[in-house]
């Protein structure tokens, strides 16, 4: 293409171009109803760094990796209760009335989340294991707020896989 030399809309145009919106998903957590689902975040990691003294200068390399705490939010209707389904959850890490802890194979589930396309076509699939609740906040109540009840949840987990 020469200096100056009008572009058709063709050319300047990228037309194979369909974004992920963050509005098309589905989470599946096994007892929790995915329609509750309100808000999510995809997995994130972080990597230690490792610092390399040598003479007068320091070289880096990366040191362990960990999967960073995802947050998600419930719609807490009437019904079906999330509260209830987040606590039947809870019940299986800890037992508030005998003290009890569970153990690790009842409370820890694989949790997978697609997105999904236009047309419903699921584009990418995580999958999220040995997630349990780190910690459950059922919300706050007030008298002059007539907003839905959300619960937020922060899971923790081993790893994540991104499938596709």
């Amino acid at each position: 293409m020469a200096v100056g030399e009008l572009l058709e809309p063709q050319d300047i145009m990228f037309t194979n171009f369909e974004p992920k919106l963050k509005n098309r998903y589905i989470m599946n957590i096994d007892g929790i109803n995915a329609f509750l689902i309100k808000t999510m975040a995809r997995p994130s990691l972080e990597s230690e760094e490792v610092a390399l003294p040598h003479m007068n200068v320091t070289r880096y390399v990366k040191g362990r990796t960990q999967w960073q705490p995802l947050e998600i939010t419930l719609y807490d209707p009437i019904v079906p209760s999330a509260a209830q389904q987040v606590i039947e959850w809870v019940r299986l890490h800890h037992e508030s009335v005998t003290g009890r802890d569970g153990y690790s194979d009842f409370y820890k589930k694989n949790i997978t989340f697609n997105l999904v396309g236009p047309v419903g076509d699921i584009v990418e699939e995580w999958e999220l294991v040995g997630a349990y609740i780190q910690s459950a906040n059922w919300g706050d109540m007030s008298f002059e707020d007539s907003t839905p009840v959300e619960i937020s949840l922060t899971l923790r987990y081993d790893y994540a896989v991104l499938k596709f």
